[in-house]
């Protein structure tokens, strides 16, 4: 019994070095182990491409187009000017074919008269068909406008003139007046002419159209003996009415490159676990100006207040500060200053007035070459990131 007794507490004992020698061990090979976590280590710009905004224009559109017009006829010859008006209508259907070109196919006539001057008047009545060539002066000089308020339109032409029912001028000569060139029945005869019109825009298909034109015919028109061409002249009011669309509305979605921040971490691995140290989270703070501005607003100012706090709470933590300016406003050498005041005054706040270090700060100036947000307005700004200065 004594040796049963003695071997079992030599086992025992024995039981009880093994347990120790492995507690030690794990211990031992608790403190060698290694951790490794996951650290920022810098913030990297990189380019993206976002939607900015819609461009809009406008193209020309070649179209149909129809005149409708009334008005008064002047014959020319040697009688009272009062004494040779009469009244006169005209119809055309045109294609225009550029925003400076067009053609027409117009039907003029109704009345036209003669008289001598000291004598009677007679009428007679023509309806003339011409082709004319239309050349938009406003368009052609100015640069085409779809809502221009007046075009100038000059045009040239001629066609045929066809005259009849001259009763009144053949009872005269059978009274004794002399006519030298006196016709009857229907008399055909070729023409030229041209004129220039006042087109005021009413809407996007319709025109008020003020018309003069001039239109030069034989010798035989008034049945008066001249020597040289006859000559009537209309003035003409009415519409011009576009038969199609005049113009065409192309969109394109425009987009601009902006810079994004990312956070790139890296691996560390920690040998004692004693040593290690949590990692300071990040922050960022956009400090944002008026136009044309470098003083820090009293709505922004609790941003750097953040910062400075931060700053304070965390002895390890730098800051990287970066001065911008928006595209749109002034040029590049003004934007360059203003992004560089922008920075510059975060920075002295930082320091004057929180007592923040200056080793712990970096800054610099973007201008307008980089523009972070899409939104315009936004990129008056300084952008704060801070990271951890690693031991």
């Amino acid at each position: 019994m004594f040796i049963f007794a003695t071997k079992y507490k030599y086992f025992e004992a024995m039981k009880m070095k093994l347990f120790l020698i492995a507690a030690l061990a794990w211990i031992s090979l608790g403190a060698m182990a290694q951790r490794t976590e996951r650290r920022l280590d810098h913030v990297e710009p990189r380019n993206v491409q976002v939607f900015d905004h819609q461009d809009v224009t406008q193209k020309f559109q070649s179209h149909w187009f129809l005149n409708l017009q009334g008005g008064a006829q002047y014959t020319l010859t040697d009688a009272k000017f009062s004494d040779l008006l009469s009244p006169n209508v005209q119809a055309a259907i045109g294609y225009q074919f550029s925003p400076v070109f067009g053609i027409r196919l117009a039907a003029n006539g109704w009345q036209s008269k003669g008289a001598f001057e000291e004598g009677p008047d007679y009428k007679f009545k023509y309806v003339a068909g011409n082709l004319d060539f239309l050349f938009n002066l406003s368009n052609l000089f100015c640069g085409w406008n779809p809502d221009r308020a007046l075009n100038v339109i000059a045009f040239v032409g001629g066609g045929a003139n066809i005259g009849f029912d001259n009763d009144e001028a053949n009872s005269l000569l059978a009274k004794g007046y002399r006519l030298d060139n006196i016709w009857d029945g229907t008399k055909r005869r070729s023409t030229g002419r041209a004129g220039l019109q006042l087109d005021f825009r009413l809407s996007e298909s319709v025109g008020l159209l003020l018309e003069g034109n001039a239109n030069a015919v034989s010798d035989y028109y008034n049945s008066k003996q001249s020597g040289n061409a006859d000559w009537y002249f209309n003035a003409l009011a009415g519409l011009r009415i576009n038969l199609g669309k005049a113009r065409a509305t192309e969109t394109h979605d425009v987009y601009r490159d902006v810079v994004v921040y990312d956070s790139i971490y890296k691996i560390v691995e920690i040998e004692d676990p004693v040593e290690i140290v949590d990692p300071i989270p990040p922050i960022r703070r956009d400090i944002f100006f008026q136009r044309n501005k470098t003083n820090i607003e009293y709505t922004e100012a609790p941003k750097i207040q953040d910062l400075a706090e931060y700053l304070d709470k965390h002895p390890r933590a730098t800051v990287e500060i970066t001065g911008y300016a928006d595209v749109q406003t002034g040029n590049a050498k003004i934007n360059d200053r203003l992004a560089a005041q922008r920075a510059d005054v975060v920075v002295k706040a930082l320091i004057e007035e929180y007592g923040i270090s200056a080793d712990r700060i970096t800054w610099d100036s973007k201008g307008d070459r980089v523009q972070p947000f899409a939104e315009n307005d936004l990129n008056r700004v300084s952008i704060c990131i801070t990271s951890e200065k690693l031991p």
